[in-house]
């Protein structure tokens, strides 16, 4: 018998009808919750994305030469800036070679030997001077900081006396310079490793640096350096910076190693600009996403944990949202634009600043630092060459002289540079050779040190095609047609030293150095405009850049 259905039954109907409503919805929030907080995490877990610009890049011949004599002059910095006894190499110079002021005088940077270390090994590889004179002056800085430069547990004062090697501007015992340091003394071992005193006197400065000690009782992570008078400065290398090549050392250190763990913790951001996203610290200069690149080969390689990030194309990207952050302050200073760009740590007419962008740095005045396109050509050579040609072309020899591109130039106001930095030109002379050959990454991850780091850290290589260039690529001197009249022979011939071309002495081109001449083997004095007059038929470098 059908029960009949009461008044009270359909309340309950209604009321379990609205809890059922009501748990529906709670549960379609909880889920719309869930599911935000999942794509915010794989938004801050995906490695950074850099569009790439082509299937493949190729140097043309005119890029060869201009960055054949680009490098050439920037290697004459460190070879005629160095003192030959100690091998230190000044912080700055002025860009005719004139004296510096009484306070900056003989003033070397560590930092600034450790890319002058590599380029001796660049110099000597290119022929630019006899192997045996790099092999003397390598050996030199070697046994000044193995025997007679004041040290702590392995590290070093971050400024020196050049002659001396006294400790200079009170400065710390730095880790982050000393690094630097060590990242040259360990290529100069691994170039020349046919010589048992370079391997012997580089091995025993890496190997006595205490990484431990510096920790100064962290689990983790490293201090930035230490004072006799005060003891370890309050700072620590916590966040994202240049500091990877400092971990990655010290991590594959034989003797005073730190834990890997040490590679995470670090903090990390992500910045997000002009469809650009990469991991980074806000506000950092540029030149914080190319120092460690300019030794530690990361192509092709992807962390396993955290961020999963893959630190090249996290590089690409900053640096092309680095452009069109500058490219859209050509409102505000119209001397910017996509062929002239670029600012990171430099002089400026008030004085040394560490700026970058995006975001915008109140301190920006319009100041152009050829450094930041420079620093980035093994990078993104489509945007970055065009750059530094660009600027060449129109300043010439107001920005562009003895040791290449100045510092810094303004060309909103005016304003131009006197002085060149050895870190800024040491960046873009490692960058520029990374790009073309690929050497300094081969000589840095013949250590063994290095991919053992790698390997503790998870930094493992992706992918089933190596679509990034990892070995070694033969160096060969550029080529370019005989220009006679506008018109471009089809006969290509070794290109002549400036010196040569125009009227000058010493304009062999056999590569032998004449027994009294300049140790660099071709003028870096200006070629003429040959640049810009330069017509020659467009052939493949001798490697295709691909991405």
């Amino acid at each position: 018998m059908k029960r009949p259905r009461l008044f009270f039954d359909s309340q309950i109907s209604g009321s379990f009808h609205s809890r059922a409503l009501l748990s529906n919805a709670r549960r379609a929030v909880v889920l719309l919750l869930l599911a935000c907080a999942l794509l915010h995490a794989l938004a801050l877990s995906s490695p950074a994305i850099a569009p790439p610009p082509s299937a493949q890049y190729s140097l043309s011949t005119a890029d060869e030469i201009f960055l054949e004599d680009m490098e050439r002059r920037e290697f004459r910095y460190f070879w005629e800036q160095a003192n030959p006894r100690t091998g230190l190499v000044p912080d700055r110079a002025r860009t005719d070679n004139s004296p510096l002021d009484e306070n900056h005088r003989d003033v070397a940077s560590i930092a600034a030997t450790g890319f002058g270390l590599t380029a001796l090994c660049i110099a000597s590889e290119r022929q630019w001077i006899q192997p045996d004179q790099a092999k003397e002056r390598v050996r030199a800085t070697l046994r000044f900081f193995a025997d007679r430069a004041e040290q702590f547990h392995g590290w070093f004062y971050h400024w020196l006396d050049a002659k001396s090697g006294a400790r200079r501007w009170n400065s710390e015992v730095s880790s982050i310079d000393t690094a630097l340091l060590l990242a040259g003394v360990l290529t100069v071992r691994q170039k020349f490793a046919n010589d048992k005193e370079i391997v012997r006197l580089a091995t025993e400065i890496y190997e006595r640096a205490d990484f431990k000690w510096m920790l100064n009782g962290h689990p983790t992570l490293l201090s930035m350096g230490w004072k006799p008078e005060t003891g370890f400065l309050k700072s620590r290398w916590d966040t994202f910076n240049e500091d990877p090549i400092l971990y990655m050392l010290a991590i594959g250190s034989p003797t005073h190693p730190i834990s890997a763990r040490s590679w995470y913790a670090f903090k990390r951001q992500r910045m997000n600009y002009a469809g650009y996203s990469y991991v980074t610290t806000i506000g950092v200069p540029l030149f914080m996403h190319q120092y460690p690149h300019a030794w530690i080969d990361y192509r092709q390689r992807r962390e396993q944990s955290g961020w999963r990030t893959d630190f090249f194309l996290n590089s690409i990207s900053a640096t092309r949202a680095h452009r069109a952050f500058c490219i859209n302050l050509a409102r505000e200073f119209p001397g910017y634009g996509p062929d002239m760009w670029g600012i990171t740590a430099s002089d400026s007419i008030k004085g040394y600043v560490a700026w970058g962008g995006p975001p915008r740095d109140p301190a920006i005045d319009g100041t152009i630092v050829p450094s930041a396109a420079g620093g980035s050509l093994m990078f993104t050579p489509d945007i970055t060459l065009a750059t530094l040609r660009a600027m060449r072309q129109k300043f010439g020899e107001k920005i562009y002289g003895r040791y290449g591109f100045t510092d810094a130039f303004n060309p909103n106001n005016g304003w131009i540079d006197t002085d060149v930095i050895g870190i800024n030109i040491g960046i873009m002379l490692l960058s520029a050779e990374n790009l073309r050959s690929g050497v300094i990454w081969h000589w840095f991850m013949r250590n063994a040190e290095i991919p053992k780091a790698m390997d503790l850290i998870g930094l493992k290589l992706y992918g089933r095609e190596q679509t990034h260039f990892r070995g070694r690529r033969k160096i060969r001197k550029p080529q370019l047609s005989s220009v006679r009249e506008g018109k471009a022979a089809t006969r290509r011939r070794a290109v002549r030293s400036a010196a040569g071309a125009s009227g000058g002495s010493g304009g062999s081109t056999s590569g032998v150095m004449p027994t009294n001449g300049d140790p660099l083997l071709a003028s870096t004095n200006p070629a003429n405009g040959r640049f810009e007059k330069l017509i020659a038929t467009k052939i493949s470098s001798p490697f295709e850049w691909r991405w």
